[in-house]
């Protein structure tokens, strides 16, 4: 069964997707910006971007049915590649114990100026028989 998940950003509709899309025990978090309210967050900050846009992306998966623990693959999209480690210490904060699979990728551009970060997620739950031999 599918489980569209939305966020109310005007862009889903103009676009034409979800915040997030559960599909079983997987969630998908679509490209995610520090955007509240169509205001850029940490304008020209890229740990305080990263810090929200990781924080919308969770809160996504949250509502989803899953939580940070399941969270198994991120996807850091930056517009300059020496904000590696700003972004990172972001990641670094949510996910310390967790370690999810994890990419970093400078691009030449957003769709919004202001915008420094994007990032994407990817959560699973493991099948129940699988969670007592993977020591969860």
């Amino acid at each position: 069964m599918r489980k569209n998940i939305s966020s109310r950003s005007p862009y889903e509709d103009a676009v034409g997707y979800s915040r997030a899309v559960r599909v079983g025990g997987s969630v998908w978090v679509a490209g995610t910006t520090a955007t509240v309210d169509g205001v850029v967050v940490g304008v020209g900050d890229p740990y305080e971007q990263a810090r929200v846009a990781f924080g919308i992306a969770l809160n996504a998966v949250r509502t989803a049915g899953l939580e940070a623990k399941d969270v198994v693959r991120t996807r850091m999209f930056v517009v300059d590649i020496a904000h590696f480690g700003e972004v990172g210490r972001a990641h670094q904060e949510l996910f310390d114990e967790i370690r999810p699979v994890s990419t970093m990728l400078q691009v030449s551009a957003f769709a919004h100026p202001d915008h420094l970060v994007e990032i994407e997620m990817e959560a699973h739950l493991a099948p129940q028989g699988w969670r007592a031999r993977l020591g969860s």
